[in-house]
């Protein structure tokens, strides 16, 4: 199947993109990373892209889906899932919130082939009327072949575009990579952080990493949080960036986060077209506080600065 014919198939039905890949119908779930913005005050920082495969009803998790994926097809399915998840998240018509979508170079190794993914990126985020620093490309930690790494993360850059790396585990590798790539998000492996929240000398540990990428300009996203007293304990380490299952779960495009989460005004002087009117509603969420801990103001997404 060519790159033009997979592409044929991109349509937009129910308010949402997919795509069709043979048998497959391809789905965006979108889930938010929520920003802290004050005490106990939440926005959303950004939505990343999960791709949701169904066959004939039934629904395939990533794991079982790419390995039907014929290979000389992938980088152009792969190429499909980022359009749909920035379309989808264009949708929203949320003002400030970024679109993290997964990006491996090495299934672009030329210069040419990778360029034109750019250019097609780009063209995609103009459609869903992003401007290219809105869109977050989530690259995974310890990916092998560095130099096709580095040559991609320059020119995301030169295209405009923001970089993440993904399970990282702060190992001595993983650390070499931050400080040879400097991403702009550096996002923490789930079940590590879990880990090591769960004792005083881990958690002493997680807070000097935290620091110290703060400190470089490399902002930390604390993933799968399942739990409220993870958010708490990830929230006392200075980290602003969060996302798990205790905030939020995905949701198949179209979503209803305008509704769940409103976006936050911005100060006088700065409208936000999509924006809640003054005096609506908001949403908020009341976390029962950990044992022996003290009463914590509720959660409240959304709010109006």
């Amino acid at each position: 199947m060519t790159t033009n014919s997979i592409y044929a198939q991109l349509v937009n039905a129910a308010g949402a993109w997919s795509i069709a890949y043979g048998p497959f119908v391809l789905r965006s779930a979108l889930q938010p990373i929520f920003e802290r913005v004050a005490d106990g005050v939440f926005d959303i920082h950004a939505f990343q892209g999960l791709v949701r495969a169904e066959r004939n009803g039934e629904t395939y998790p990533p794991s079982q889906f790419f390995p039907l994926v014929e290979p000389q097809d992938l980088p152009a399915v792969d190429s499909l899932l980022r359009s749909i998840h920035i379309l989808n998240a264009g949708l929203l018509r949320r003002e400030r919130s970024n679109v993290l979508v997964s990006f491996q170079p090495l299934l672009f190794t030329g210069t040419v082939e990778l360029r034109h993914e750019l250019d097609r990126m780009r063209l995609i985020a103009h459609e869903a009327a992003l401007t290219p620093e809105r869109i977050v490309c989530d690259l995974s930690a310890g990916a092998s072949n560095g130099k096709v790494i580095e040559r991609a993360v320059d020119q995301l850059r030169q295209a405009g575009l923001r970089v993440s790396m993904s399970n990282y585990e702060a190992s001595e590798h993983d650390i070499q990579d931050v400080l040879a790539l400097r991403p702009d998000f550096v996002r923490f492996d789930g079940d590590w952080v879990r880990d090591y929240l769960h004792n005083s000398a881990g958690f002493a540990l997680l807070r000097v990493i935290v620091r110290q990428l703060q400190e470089e300009g490399i902002e930390p996203i604390f993933e799968r949080l399942e739990e409220t007293w993870q958010v708490d304990l990830c929230l006392e380490l200075g980290v602003t960036l969060l996302q798990g299952y205790a905030l939020a779960r995905p949701q198949l495009a179209p979503t209803d986060f305008n509704a769940e989460f409103p976006e936050m005004l911005l100060p006088p002087g700065e409208p936000a077209a999509n924006s809640p009117a003054q005096g609506q509603a908001q949403p908020h969420m009341t976390v029962t506080p950990r044992r022996e801990s003290l009463p914590r103001p509720a959660r409240i997404f959304g709010k109006r600065r």
